[in-house]
């Protein structure tokens, strides 16, 4: 008889273990996914309707000759987000781009360096706020995916969030901006790292982390540019989102100049490889030199292994000089690499100095609540 009751007895006791350790492991992630629920609402992640509470935001837009298109945006973006402040600043528009945006309720600012890359430098400076939206007046962006990035920014914990365009390449039956975007976003991902797949996107989320730790020198439309390299370079959290992207309405007018411009972003490509990687920059500049003194020293070598003379005596002196330069730009490299390095600690240092965007009051019931939660789920899992 006890042989059949001991059997029934294990049975039983491995039964209640059973239970036991899926209650207790049931208990754990409820109560892990509870807290990370809790950290959202900490975060401001959580939206009533379409407000972000406690958070400060401001839009900004950056404006030429766009007339036609601002009084609809600015509007767009008012109806999108109700409490924040559109800042409208104005790049010496001649066609009362000024006052259509006043008329539909902006502050208008006007910023008389011309370049849009100004005109980012000034808004950054002048505006404080928790998270900026910067969009273009122009209406290819909708306002409406303002709050889709803004969550993705918050979600993320980014400081930096890019509305990619979605049909870029068509870029309004313009071939050559088409052709631009694809070989400038390949040397982007080539020279910089691959945190970005459009780097030209002019509809962007920031912290004010971002904003106030960037430098903004460029001063046309490759500022753009220069903010992508600012994340890369500083190994900041950023991320992307998918947007659709509209075409201009009929009489508006794209300001940018296919080679004009492309020659500009060309040269700022360079200028921030010299600043964030100069021992690639100068290393390359080092690698030319050299080939064109091997270049010219190899038959000079040959003629002096086989006769033992050195007729090209200046062709001789000049592979000797251009070697002399490759080094020298080697030697430079290694150097400014180190001072890059410093200088990106100095960023960065200044930007963990920067409060991350967040909200200005907690519900304390919402916590309340989660702790209560989390002493009954642990009373429950010690049964």
């Amino acid at each position: 008889m006890s042989a059949k009751i001991l059997p029934f007895a294990g049975q039983e006791t491995v039964k209640v273990l059973l239970t036991r350790s899926f209650r207790r492991l049931h208990s754990h992630l409820l109560t892990r996914a509870v807290y990370s629920c809790r950290d959202f609402f900490a975060a401001g992640v959580i939206m009533t309707g379409s407000r972000i509470d406690n958070l400060n935001i401001a839009v900004l837009l950056p404006c030429y000759n766009e007339a036609s298109t601002i009084g609809a945006v600015v509007r767009g973006f008012k109806s999108a987000l109700p409490g924040a402040p559109i800042h409208v600043y104005d790049n010496n528009s001649t066609d009362g781009t000024a006052l259509h945006a006043m008329l539909a309720g902006a502050h208008v600012v006007r910023e008389r360096r011309q370049g849009k890359g100004h005109v980012v430098r000034r808004m950054f400076a002048d505006i404080d706020a928790d998270i900026y939206i910067m969009a273009d007046g122009d209406g290819t962006y909708s306002p409406d995916d303002a709050e889709e990035l803004i969550r993705t920014l918050l979600t993320e914990r980014a400081d930096m969030v890019v509305g990619t365009r979605r049909g870029v390449h068509s870029d309004a039956g313009r071939q050559g901006h088409a052709f631009g975007n694809k070989i400038f976003n390949m040397m982007y991902r080539t020279i910089f790292g691959t945190d970005f797949t459009d780097i030209f996107s002019g509809y962007r989320v920031f912290s004010r982390r971002f904003v106030k730790s960037f430098p903004a020198v460029s001063g046309g439309f490759e500022i753009e540019t220069e903010m992508s390299v600012h994340a890369s370079r500083l190994k900041l959290p950023v991320s992307e989102l998918e947007l659709d992207y509209g075409r201009r309405p009929e009489g508006s007018h794209s300001k940018l100049s296919t080679f004009k411009d492309g020659a500009k972003i060309l040269w700022m490509f360079a200028m921030l490889m010299k600043e964030t990687r100069p021992f690639v920059f100068f290393g390359i500049i080092s690698a030319i030199f050299m080939s064109a003194s091997l270049g010219f020293m190899t038959p000079v070598l040959f003629e002096y292994f086989e006769t033992g003379l050195v007729s090209r005596m200046p062709t001789w002196v000049l592979s000797m000089a251009l070697i002399m330069v490759s080094f020298m730009m080697f030697t430079a490299g290694v150097i400014l690499d180190s001072v890059s390095r410093a200088r990106a600690e100095q960023l960065r240092i200044h930007y963990m100095s920067l409060m991350a965007p967040r909200p200005r009051e907690q519900t304390p019931l919402l916590a309340d609540d989660l702790d209560d939660y989390h002493q009954q789920s642990a009373k429950i899992s010690t049964r």
